[in-house]
């Protein structure tokens, strides 16, 4: 989630006040995670249908809410403004730093320290690499719809995100696969090159280019403000998504 942070500290001066559902997300996730849990088992058979639906292992429910998350963000770019995000190099080159030279180190070190040792004695005995495993694996991919989602709510620099996000999912491919093999200690792994390309194209690649066109037809037939009005009434559309 670092990217966020970066991506966050260009904002505009003109933001509107928070409205009562944006103050309280952080229940409104709570609540969702408690209702999720209580509809999991309730109906079992539903939610095994909707994790099945996937190809090369990423789940294409999950991608059409990521959409949704994600477009209103997107809606906000002009692509002919990202020549200017070279203005802001420092943040940039902070996020590439904290994703890749300490986020996944230090998440190897909690990991250690909580797992291994001072929680190990409540965790199933087989369990205890893996549980280490994912959290290297998690802290080794940065995040690409939560950034979006965070960014917009903030008011963040839309122009500023997609550059952050778009550099860290292209360094993610190249690195990985090292990266993780060193923490885990492995000679060599399985790297699912079919996820992570696809992943790339459904959250990065297509949402971008579906953003730009519904963009484009806005501003052709209502300009400015025919965009600033879809982007108010998307902008409930996108915590919805990241709630279900």
């Amino acid at each position: 989630m670092s990217e966020t942070a970066a991506a966050s500290g260009h904002v505009s001066a003109r933001k509107p006040a928070m409205s009562v559902f944006e103050r309280f997300l952080t229940f409104w996730v709570a609540l969702c995670i408690i209702v999720g849990i209580a509809l999991g088992q309730l109906l079992p058979g539903v939610f095994r249908a909707i994790g099945d639906a996937t190809v090369a292992q990423v789940n294409l429910p999950v991608a059409v809410l990521v959409w949704l998350m994600i477009v209103p963000m997107l809606l906000k770019i002009d692509l002919a403004a990202l020549r200017e995000v070279g203005q802001h190099w420092r943040g940039i080159a902070t996020t590439v730093g904290v994703n890749w030279l300490i986020k996944p180190f230090s998440m190897a070190l909690l990991a250690w320290v909580f797992i291994a040792h001072l929680f190990r004695p409540w965790l199933p005995t087989d369990q205890v690499n893996s549980y280490i495993a994912g959290l290297i694996l998690l802290a080794a991919a940065p995040c690409t719809a939560m950034v979006f989602v965070w960014s917009n709510l903030v008011d963040g620099e839309p122009h500023f995100t997609l550059s952050q996000v778009a550099l860290n999912d292209t360094i993610m491919v190249i690195a990985f696969a090292p990266i993780v093999g060193l923490l885990l200690g492995l000679s060599s792994i399985s790297v699912p090159w079919d996820t992570l390309f696809l992943s790339v194209l459904l959250y990065i690649v297509v949402p971008v280019i579906v953003a730009q066109l519904w963009r484009a037809a806005r501003l052709r037939h209502g300009g400015q403000g025919s965009l600033a009005r879809l982007l108010s009434r998307l902008a409930p559309v996108s915590l919805c998504a990241l709630l279900v």
